[in-house]
C-alpha cells in the first residue's frame, strides 16, 4: 500500500500532457500486500495515517526519527514505542520492501547493488565514493524505455515505475552502507552520504509524481536531508516535464542526456529521443531562467561516432543556446552492441576542442571499472544467469 497521490497506480500525468513517445503510463508494483510502504510517506502523511488509526500524533515524529535518524531496518529496533505499537506497525506497515540480491565491489571504492522486490523485478543502485563526498546513483523505474542502444538498461525495456518509497528505499541503504563501511571524515565527523544522482535505470521524469514524491523525501529536513542542490535529476529530455520541474520551488540540478550535437545522431542513437534538440534546449533554458540553476549537458563518447572534430563544432554551436556545462565519458563498453571506448587522446581533442569555443567542458572520470560498471549491467547479467526473461512493457516498443 502506497500513500494515495493519484487516482490510480498509474501515471498521474495524462498522455496529452506530454510531449514525446516515451510519456506512457506505466504501473507501479502490482502486489497483494495491504501494508502501508512508510518509506513513501511524508511526515505529514505519517501523522494523518496514525492519528486515523487511534494513535497519538507524536507517534509520527518518534516514527521517523528512528527511520531517517537512526536508520532503523525493523519495528523491534524502535524501542521507545511501545510493544502494542510496534506490533500493529508490523501488522500494517513494512520498511524496507526488497533484498539486496547481489552486490559487487571495485578497486576504487565504487559499489553496486542489486536490489530485489517481492514482485520478482530488480534495480541498481550505486555508491560512489570519492574523498570526502559519497554519491548514491539510484534508479527511477525498473529497466528504461528510452531505449539508448549503447546502453544496458535499455536494452531489456521497461517494466515499471518504482514507486516513491522504492526510490528512498535505495538512497538509505546506500546511506547505511557509507555510515557502517567509511571511516569518519577528517574533522571526525561521521561519513554521511552528500550527494543524489537519478542516473541509474530508467527515465526519472517519465516517473514524474512518484520521481517528486521521493526527492521531497530524500531532500527534507526531517528526512535523509540531502540539500537540493546536491540532488541530480538527469533526462533524455522532456520538455513539458523539464518546465513542471522548473516550477517545483526547488534548487535541482538538471542534467540533460544529449549524447549527440543534432537530431539525425541522436535519434539513431535514442531511438525515443526524437524531441528535436531545439525544443530541449528551449526547455531548460526555461529552467535556468526559474531556478538560476546551470544545466549539465551529459556527453558519452563513442569512437568514431559522436568524437570527431565537425561534432564537437555542432556541439559547442548547441551550448551557445544555453547557460550550460558540458560532462563527457568514455562509453563503458556494453556486451552485444557494436560501439567502443574512446581512447583518452580523443576525449581529451574533443574537450579541448569545446574549451576553444568557449565550452566549460570537463572529461568524468569512468567509476567502478573492474565491475559491472554501465548502468543496467549487473541486472542484465543476473536475468541472464536466472534465466529470467524480462517483462518488457507493450507501450514501449520503439517503432523506428
Amino acid at each position: 500500500m502506497e500513500i494515495p497521490r493519484t487516482d490510480s497506480h498509474e501515471l498521474a500525468i495524462q498522455p496529452e500532457a506530454f510531449a514525446s513517445p516515451l510519456d506512457t503510463a506505466l504501473p507501479l508494483a502490482a502486489t497483494a500486500d495491504p501494508r502501508l510502504h512508510l518509506l513513501g510517506a511524508s511526515a505529514d502523511d505519517l501523522r494523518v495515517w496514525l492519528v486515523a488509526n487511534g494513535h497519538q500524533k507524536y507517534r509520527s515524529a518518534q516514527l521517523v526519527d528512528w527511520i531517517y535518524a537512526k536508520n532503523a531496518e525493523t519495528f523491534e529496533q524502535m524501542t521507545n514505542l511501545s510493544k502494542p505499537l510496534r506490533t500493529w506497525l508490523t501488522e500494517n506497515a513494512h520498511l524496507y520492501r526488497s533484498t539486496v540480491a547481489r552486490s559487487q565491489a571495485a578497486a576504487d571504492g565504487t559499489q553496486k547493488f542489486l536490489l530485489t522486490f517481492a514482485d520478482g523485478r530488480s534495480v541498481e543502485s550505486v555508491w560512489i565514493p570519492e574523498n570526502q563526498r559519497h554519491t548514491a546513483c539510484i534508479s527511477s523505474q525498473v529497466g528504461c524505455p528510452v531505449g539508448c542502444k549503447f546502453c544496458a538498461s535499455g536494452l531489456t525495456g521497461v517494466e515499471r515505475n518504482l514507486t516513491a518509497g522504492e526510490i528512498v528505499e535505495q538512497v538509505l541503504r546506500v546511506r547505511r552502507t557509507v555510515a557502517d563501511t567509511t571511516a569518519p571524515a577528517h574533522d571526525g565527523q561521521p561519513a554521511r552520504l552528500s550527494n543524489v544522482v537519478f542516473m541509474g535505470m530508467g527515465e526519472p521524469l517519465a516517473n514524474y509524481h512518484e520521481v517528486m514524491a521521493a526527492v521531497r523525501i530524500i531532500n527534507a529536513s526531517w528526512g535523509c536531508g540531502i540539500g537540493a542542490r546536491k540532488i541530480t535529476i538527469s533526462t533524455v529530455g522532456l520538455p513539458r516535464q523539464i518546465r513542471m520541474l522548473a516550477e517545483e520551488e526547488l534548487q535541482l540540478n538538471l542534467a540533460l542526456s544529449l549524447h549527440a550535437p543534432d537530431d539525425a545522431l541522436r535519434q539513431e542513437l535514442i531511438p525515443w529521443g526524437r524531441v528535436p534538440i531545439a525544443e530541449l534546449i528551449d526547455a531548460c533554458s526555461y529552467y535556468f531562467q526559474k531556478t538560476g540553476r546551470e544545466i549539465t549537458l551529459e556527453y558519452v563518447l563513442l569512437a568514431e561516432v559522436n568524437d570527431r572534430p565537425t561534432q564537437a563544432d555542432k556541439l559547442a554551436v548547441v551550448c551557445k543556446r544555453l547557460r550550460c556545462n558540458v560532462n563527457l565519458l568514455r562509453y563503458n563498453p556494453v556486451e552485444g552492441t557494436p560501439y567502443a571506448r574512446p581512447t583518452a587522446e580523443a576525449a581529451f581533442r574533443f574537450q579541448e576542442r569545446l574549451r576553444e569555443r568557449g565550452v566549460n567542458a570537463h572529461i568524468r572520470t569512468s567509476r567502478g571499472q573492474d565491475i559491472d560498471a554501465a548502468c543496467g549491467q549487473l541486472r542484465r547479467r543476473a536475468l541472464a544467469e536466472d534465466g529470467i526473461e524480462p517483462q518488457r512493457h507493450r507501450d514501449t516498443e520503439s517503432s523506428d
